[in-house]
């Protein structure tokens, strides 16, 4: 017979919350090996692995519903270590050269009395060594949308609303947030209907001044990485912007092409 552990058990190694292992049960992601008689769940080492490698993917900021079609594609399950090895290897290894960049970068910089004087960088493009340009590419012109146009379609949205209009809309935001904060928190998955309706409604709303299609709300999406965009929506819940930004992209790869 083999080993068991118990939900508590599978919390106290892991560091996942108990309320978090019955959820992933609870959407297929990570099934107990059984329940005993008194209706606690038990966990064997298949388990384990399984959640070893949620845990990696999670890491790879990969959304839940994505985890699970990698997890239950899987044939190998070595091979599938080995390529979540390199994936993670990879992404320690470009976060170190960002740390190296930064590190060397303070060297460049001299403080005196807690005033930041700069001296001269001796090679202007090693400041940005190790950074990703993938995670940064420019939107495509034919993405955006022209910058004139879409002000004065904006500014003649907002003209034709009342003020009433107004603070109806921004009371209606934020409950949004809220809302998909709420997901977030329980873990439910960006492709879950009830999220893509929050979504719907948000596509609606910017349709009053600009049409995107998928490219362009992927585009987007992707500016929701911006620390200065995020930050709105981290005020709210941490995290919250990331979860919205995969919300969209699924969206627009579903609803959109």
């Amino acid at each position: 017979m083999g080993v068991f552990w118990s939900v508590a058990e599978i919390a106290r190694m892991s560091g996942v919350t108990p309320r978090t292992l019955r959820y992933y049960d609870e959407i297929g992601l990570l099934p107990p090996a059984g329940i005993r008689s008194n209706g606690y769940r038990v966990y064997e080492q298949e388990q384990l692995l399984r959640l070893q490698q949620i845990l990696v993917l999670r890491e790879l900021d990969m959304p839940l519903d994505a985890i699970a079609a990698i997890l239950d594609g899987q044939t190998d399950h070595v091979q599938a270590l080995r390529e979540h090895h390199a994936k993670v290897t990879h992404k320690r290894d470009r976060l170190a050269r960002v740390a190296h960049t930064l590190a060397r970068t303070i060297e460049e910089l001299e403080t005196q009395n807690g005033t930041v004087v700069v001296t001269e960088i001796n090679r202007p493009e090693n400041l940005f060594e190790g950074f990703d340009p993938n995670r940064y590419e420019a939107v495509r012109g034919d993405d955006w949308p022209d910058q004139e146009q879409a002000r004065q379609r904006s500014q003649q949205f907002i003209d034709s609303l009342s003020t009433e209009d107004i603070e109806r809309m921004q009371r209606d935001t934020t409950a949004a947030m809220i809302r998909m904060a709420e997901f977030m928190s329980s873990e439910t998955a960006v492709s879950d209907p009830s999220v893509q309706a929050e979504i719907e409604t948000a596509y609606q709303l910017i349709r009053a001044t600009w049409d995107p299609g998928a490219g362009a709300f992927k585009a987007l999406a992707r500016t929701y990485d911006d620390p200065g965009h995020a930050e709105n929506f981290d005020r709210i819940a941490v995290g919250l912007a990331t979860y919205y930004r995969d919300a969209m992209v699924v969206f627009a790869d579903t609803r959109l092409t």
